[in-house]
């Protein structure tokens, strides 16, 4: 289980995520939920290792990861799938594929290769291809199975419907649902609420780089607090001063 603990994260004197506590359990997708700027990504970089927290924990299991660079944090089993997926365009399919399974060697590799083409077959199809010239939601599966071939036990997504067409954003959320019901613990931001509340088990909102809401996602679709989270306080106050003349009318 990732177990998250009083993340602090700051660039300069920026303090970008306050106190952002939450876990990611086997078998089970978190959903993070939040408006631009609510400290999301930072979150994920800091876990990732890519960012050391300048306060709290991160564990996985029994290991304390916390501020371990990336290359470690992948050894212990989390891998992170990237905002705008970020793979190495001119090189081949397979070679952004051998590069997230550069911890297996010989029939291991071939091993974790196989499971990973059996989910995503158009990763096989499409193996000589340049990665640039694959079409966004290949692009995004590309970004999956190269973070899947390190084996991990926790899987980190950075927002991965960004940019998809809807049909697409079906078939890789599909794929999540998928990976979690293996028993891979998956810890997910997501700013398609709807899509993204549809597979999750639990869900944490962030405003202003703090947990306002934790709880099931059946009970956080009309929470007051996720609502405020994901749109944000002025996007709120509208609604909230017409709620309030509509009843000095009725009175």
């Amino acid at each position: 289980m990732l177990d998250i603990s009083s993340l602090a994260c700051s660039y300069g004197r920026v303090e970008a995520v306050r106190d952002i506590s939450l876990r990611a359990r086997p078998g089970e997708i978190t959903l993070v939920l939040g408006a631009n700027g609510a400290g999301k990504t930072t979150m994920m970089n800091a876990v990732a290792g890519l960012l050391k927290p300048a306060a709290g924990t991160v564990r996985l299991g029994e290991e304390d990861l916390t501020g371990l660079p990336p290359h470690v944090v992948v050894r212990h089993g989390l891998a992170l799938v990237p905002e705008g997926r970020r793979i190495f365009g001119p090189m081949t399919v397979a070679e952004n594929l051998r590069l997230g399974g550069y911890l297996r060697q010989g029939a291991r590799l071939r091993e974790v290769l196989a499971r990973v083409h059996e989910m995503f077959p158009v990763l096989h199809d499409r193996r000589d291809v340049a990665a640039g010239l694959l079409s966004g939601g290949e692009q995004q599966m590309l970004a999956f199975g190269r973070a899947l071939m390190s084996e991990p036990t926790v899987l980190l997504l950075d927002e991965p419907s960004m940019g998809l067409a809807p049909v697409m954003t079906d078939v890789v959320l599909g794929k999540v649902a998928e990976l979690a019901a293996t028993g891979l613990g998956v810890l997910m931001v997501e700013q398609n609420a709807d899509a993204g509340l549809d597979i999750a088990d639990q869900v944490v909102a962030v405003a202003r780089g703090s947990v306002v809401y934790s709880g099931d996602a059946a009970d956080a679709r009309n929470h007051a607090s996720v609502l405020r989270a994901f749109l944000g306080e002025a996007a709120l106050a509208p609604a909230a001063e017409s709620g309030a003349r509509d009843q000095g009318g009725e009175a």
